[in-house]
């Protein structure tokens, strides 16, 4: 399990690592204020921004984040390594801390189906589907995350913002095409997706072991996307800002 904590974690996004944690004690949680209508934001324009992070993304998440302190040593260990390699703690990870055996099982899927080298999809094309599966489901935290791992694993600063937008735009090959097209079907209308939808992904060269993994894939995100939404997850400021094209006007 030690060993795994180090060879695990060679992702952006934070999660890939195997964890075992238990909360040592139970933690006070005020349920009041999950109940109260949240004042209205002022909106932010640029002449007005700081530098500091803006209000909505200091929140992380609906429900009450266990210290941790109060955590097993791996996951302390763990969110040392993400502090380490990234400069911060994905959200859904303290979030997901609240149910530290929830953690273990969310994160060995994690680590299984989007960083092994045994699926015949890329990376990119991984990265791919969750973007679209998200863009359906609206899922704010999944849609600016996995856009950022697109723009990183592409070397393209727009195509994660184009695919977020109009996936239909981009410039795709037939093969990623017919993965999305897929992923947005299965998402939007599964009852509607069947033989024809798998045969369109075959002809567009994929194996079985690669539509399975599409499947995968699809799926793992369309309950990811539920969880932040039902739990209210923020996504962290990293996200948008990584692998852009520079700011014309800085320097």
């Amino acid at each position: 399990m030690q060993n795994d904590v180090d060879r695990c974690f060679t992702s952006n996004s934070g999660i890939g690592i195997c964890v075992k944690a238990e909360i040592a004690s139970r933690f006070p949680a005020d349920y009041s204020r999950l109940n109260s209508p949240k004042p209205m934001r002022k909106p932010m324009s640029a002449s007005t921004r700081t530098g500091e992070t803006p209000e909505q993304l200091t929140e992380i998440g609906a429900l009450p984040i266990p210290d941790p302190n109060m955590l097993d040593d791996d996951l302390k260990k763990y969110m040392t390594i993400c502090e380490e390699k990234l400069g911060h703690i994905p959200n859904v990870v303290k979030v997901f801390s609240l149910r530290p055996a929830k953690l273990r099982t969310f994160i060995a899927k994690y680590n299984e189906m989007m960083l092994s080298d045994d699926s015949g999809l890329s990376r990119l094309e991984r990265e791919m589907i969750a973007v679209i599966v998200s863009c359906v489901n609206r899922c704010v935290y999944c849609i600016t995350s996995h856009s950022q791992a697109v723009r990183e694993f592409s070397g393209d600063p727009v195509l994660g913002d184009i695919l977020m937008v109009n996936y239909r735009e981009a410039n795709l090959t037939p093969r990623q095409r017919a993965m999305l097209d897929y992923a947005w079907k299965m998402t939007s209308a599964p009852g509607e997706t069947g033989a024809a939808d798998r045969q369109a992904l075959a002809d567009a060269g994929l194996t079985p072991e690669e539509i399975f993994d599409v499947n995968d894939v699809i799926a793992y995100f369309n309950y990811t996307n539920r969880m932040t939404h039902g739990l209210g997850m923020q996504p962290n400021e990293y996200y948008f800002g990584r692998n852009r094209l520079p700011d014309p006007k800085a320097g």
